[in-house]
């Protein structure tokens, strides 16, 4: 698997989304790696990670591979980080009591029919653009201008992304062979209330929500994740989109490290 691992102290996993890389994170990276060892990993099928056999791509089987790679490689007890598709992998190991804590930015599963649908079709725009119009795109961002036209659906400020960095996210969008799969899978991942959370009531849990996501959209679905999961602190990030960590890196730091520290939800 396709794995980048830093610093040294108690672990920190972070997982991706939906057609993203563990390079997503990497604006955070380094700082997190200060004090913690930090593990952020490709899912199978996505970034430079190849498909696995028998893991079913999307939340619950991604959770069930991670849950068991995690065993193989010795990582006990790892404050897990997920963003988008990755966030709703954390809520589920975070129910397993495998997760120390868990820090969510913009988890999927808190959407109604139109939200899901939603979703489904902006991924898909995506990244049909990215196979169909590459070059284009890829030559589109190398301007501020261009960036905020193909980049401003997944962040608040989309400038802030180098274009080499642009160019190789298109890239993994377009060539993840899991893709198709986990989009279907969504469909099948709805979290609401009255849900068993498992040990997810006691260990810290965050949300975090870009107050410009569009993709999941802000405004219902982190007031859905508040009546689903009261016991979290849930957290805005004004001015930042569905992929935070570029627009505000040092607040998605703050949040990750202060979840960490925290002895309890409440």
């Amino acid at each position: 698997m396709s794995v980048d691992r830093r610093g040294a102290g108690e672990p920190i996993v972070l997982v991706h989304g939906i057609g993203s890389r563990w390079q997503c994170f990497e604006p955070v990276l380094d700082r997190l790696a200060e004090s913690h060892e930090v593990i952020a990993v490709d899912l199978p099928g996505f970034g430079a990670s190849p498909l696995v056999d028998g893991v079913r791509p999307g939340p619950l089987g991604f959770a069930d591979w991670l849950a068991g790679w995690l065993e193989e490689e010795r990582i006990e007890r790892p404050h897990l980080v997920g963003s988008s598709m990755g966030g709703g992998v954390a809520i589920e190991l975070g129910r397993r009591g495998i997760a120390a804590s868990v820090t969510a930015f913009s988890p999927v599963g808190f959407w109604g029919r139109p939200g899901l649908r939603w979703t489904q079709g902006v991924v898909t725009g995506l990244r049909t653009a990215s196979r169909t119009a590459g070059p284009v795109l890829g030559r589109l961002v190398d301007h501020p201008a261009g960036r905020v036209l193909a980049l401003g659906t997944m962040f608040g400020r989309p400038t802030r992304v180098s274009p080499d960095a642009a160019r190789a996210d298109m890239a993994g969008l377009a060539g993840a062979p899991a893709f198709a799969a986990a989009r279907r899978d969504f469909a099948s991942y709805f979290l609401r209330p009255g849900d068993d959370p498992g040990r997810l009531p006691d260990i810290p849990v965050t949300i975090a929500w870009g107050t410009r996501d569009v993709l999941l959209t802000h405004r219902t679905q982190s007031a859905r994740a508040r009546d689903v999961l009261p016991f979290a602190r849930h957290v805005d990030l004004p001015g930042c989109g569905h992929l935070p960590f570029n627009d505000d890196p040092e607040a998605c730091v703050r949040l990750v490290l202060d979840n960490a520290t925290r002895k309890e939800n409440r």
